[in-house]
């Protein structure tokens, strides 16, 4: 659902903007991913401020994501429904 509601792409037109939850350093031995990687939580707002989606995600040194190079949904709010990856 949320690849094909082209969520994260919402974000790149301006349909949605992210707020930032949570910004840390993982650990590179468990995550996989190279020294300096942020690890990051982030909210997709919609124009009223509304929380559409919650996403996991790598951000490498360069600013490119990390990982699968998208977005990892945790919560996504379609259609009336709240989906929650447990």
């Amino acid at each position: 659902m949320f690849n094909e509601g082209g969520y994260w792409q919402k974000v790149d037109s301006g349909d949605l903007h992210e707020k930032p939850i949570r910004d840390g350093h993982p650990s590179p031995a468990t995550s996989g991913q190279p020294f300096c990687t942020r690890s990051q939580m982030v909210a997709y707002l919609d124009a009223r401020g509304r929380k559409v989606a919650l996403v996991h995600q790598y951000v490498l040194k360069d600013g490119r994501l990390g990982g699968s190079g998208k977005p990892d949904p945790k919560e996504l709010l379609h259609e009336g429904t709240l989906y929650v990856v447990r």
